[in-house]
């Protein structure tokens, strides 16, 4: 449990540093929005409000939606779209990775961009393209759907 705190106040500390480094300060909200982020991984915009309203009732979608977008633009977090619905979010300081989602059974499995490295190296390669490899998502069936 010690180890769990501490975590927490290292990156209050970071997300702290982060924001006086671009000029804004970490309010209430922003906290609680990091917090919500941290905690669910991958989260849509409705599930962040509904783990920050557990704290602060008076948070409304559209004060998530424009801390989202802020927290985005400084780096401090990072969103994928891993289906038809709304994007989902995750802190940008965790490692890199490349989505795998089943469309039966809507499982997300999270594997090191190392493994497109091929890819990658071809489209810079062929293309001169540049790739963003955190809003990646492939889609098809997990091992588990597949052997059904």
């Amino acid at each position: 449990m010690a180890g769990v705190v501490s975590t927490e106040r290292q990156h209050e500390a970071d997300w702290v540093a982060e924001l006086r480094k671009r000029g804004y300060r970490l309010t209430p909200q922003r906290q609680l929005v990091l917090e919500a982020v941290d905690s669910l991984e991958h989260a849509t915009p409705d599930e962040i409000l509904t783990q920050v309203r557990r704290t602060a009732g008076g948070v409304n979608i559209s004060t998530v939606y424009r801390t989202l977008e802020l927290l985005e633009e400084l780096g401090l977090v990072s969103h994928a779209h891993l289906g038809h619905g709304a994007p989902t979010y995750h802190l940008a300081d965790r490692h890199h990775h490349i989505h795998l989602v089943c469309r039966d059974c809507d499982s997300v499995i999270e594997t090191d961009v190392s493994v497109a490295e091929p890819l990658i190296t071809r489209l810079k390669q062929e293309f001169g393209f540049e790739t963003d490899m955190k809003h990646f998502a492939i889609f098809g069936r997990c091992r588990n759907c597949s052997a059904d």
